[in-house]
């Protein structure tokens, strides 16, 4: 009867635990959608937005909170665009949901409605407001100092994601070009670098917060990104643009767990408002090559290929005061490698041109020789996008002498 006993109670345990797995792993699911669908909120909203964007924006974390209540983004968020429409009482309610819920924007005072520079010369963001008030012309003094954050990933901890074969070597090789007194001329304590098993969603939000709260308007600022992005016709609920960092949960029972995915990995829309609202330096470059290892193509979650950010995303990263962002491929197509060069064909020629100028050349006229010499190469087209016409400048300039002293 003891052994009865035992067996019935170790039946009714597996039973529980099982429930309970299956519990957690829907409850996972749903909250892996309810990140998605605040990304997709995000997307709409910006300072210049009109009120329709942000009721398709409220709706959109409405479902957000309601796939699951406990996340406080979605209700940090929701606090912000019903403030933006007048809906006082209701913002208070969702504020303290946040709080509550523990919201890391919140936490990091992320605000996609006020920009960290001005939205042009002339215009300066004031900590607090929702708007860009006019003030006095925005004057750019000499480099105070310089920052880099360097991420390249090969190697991801979900197998069902493909490896790449150069992009941590692209990104060692960047980093060390930055570091380089005769090139990047960063002090090599200021250049980070995340590299596979480092490169976590959680590592690379840290650093580049990092750096918003050590740079200043006069400093130059890069990140440079190495990974597989994906495009926008992979989120088939919303569209939106990721980069696949190490811990990106990727395969599901029977192919792409859209909502892991979307869950884990770190979206283009969240590394845009950082840039946007947290970077005060008023020489600020993103480098993305998102690659491509042309063994991706295939079933289920090795099914995953890279693609470039889309235009609105580049034009919401270059929001506020000289701002570029550099992208190895033009939207639909991909970033490839080169086992000939043993580099991705964008940063190798990135690299040479950054060596052959010594740094001293404006990232617009190295940008027009990368661009040529990539698409000579391969069926790839680099874009370029700037927050005005006026956003140039040379990666390698000097820091000013008095700012050494």
């Amino acid at each position: 009867m003891i052994r009865i006993h035992r067996f019935q109670t170790g039946l009714l345990l597996l039973l529980l635990l099982s429930l309970c797995c299956g519990s957690a792993s829907a409850q996972d699911d749903r909250c892996g959608a309810g990140k998605d669908l605040v990304v997709q909120a995000l997307e709409r909203i910006s300072p210049q937005a009109d009120n329709s964007a942000f009721e398709d924006a409220l709706q959109l974390l409405k479902h957000a909170v309601s796939e699951c209540s406990e996340l406080g983004d979605a209700w940090y968020y929701r606090s912000l665009v019903e403030k933006r429409l007048g809906h006082d009482a209701l913002a208070k309610y969702a504020l303290d949901k946040a709080r509550f819920t523990n919201s890391e924007a919140l936490q990091q005072g992320l605000n996609p409605l006020v920009l960290s520079t001005p939205t042009a010369r002339g215009l300066s963001a004031i900590p607090g407001s929702e708007t860009n008030t006019p003030s006095a012309p925005v004057r750019i003094g000499p480099i105070t100092q310089k920052w880099a954050l360097v991420i390249g990933i090969s190697r991801f901890a979900d197998h069902g994601v493909p490896e790449l074969r150069y992009t941590t070597a692209d990104a060692a090789s960047i980093a060390a070009a930055l570091k380089d007194p005769n090139i990047g001329r960063f002090p090599p304590a200021n250049v980070h670098t995340l590299s596979d098993e480092q490169a976590t969603t959680k590592n690379i939000k840290e650093e580049l917060n990092f750096i918003a709260r050590h740079a200043e308007p006069n400093d130059l600022v890069l990140i440079y990104v190495a990974t597989h992005g994906t495009p926008r016709s992979a989120d088939t609920a919303g569209g939106a643009n990721y980069l696949i960092t190490y811990d990106t949960e990727v395969s599901g029972s029977s192919g792409i767990n859209e909502d892991a995915l979307y869950g884990t990995a770190y979206s283009m829309i969240d590394l845009a408002i950082a840039v946007a609202t947290r970077m005060r330096s008023l020489r600020t470059v993103i480098i993305l090559d998102t690659c491509y290892s042309g063994g991706a193509a295939g079933s289920g979650a090795s099914s995953i290929v890279s693609a470039a950010p889309s235009g609105d995303m580049l034009k919401r990263m270059t929001e506020g005061t000289g701002r570029i962002v550099l992208a190895a491929s033009s939207v639909n197509e991909q970033s490839l490698e080169s086992p000939e060069l043993k580099h991705g064909y964008f940063t190798y020629f990135l690299l040479r041109a950054l060596q052959q100028s010594r740094g001293r050349a404006p990232l617009t006229q190295v940008f027009a020789s990368v661009a040529q010499q990539v698409s000579h190469s391969v069926n790839q087209h680099p874009v370029m996008s700037r927050s005005s016409a006026d956003a140039d400048f040379a990666i390698g300039a000097d820091i000013s002498a008095s700012a050494q002293r």
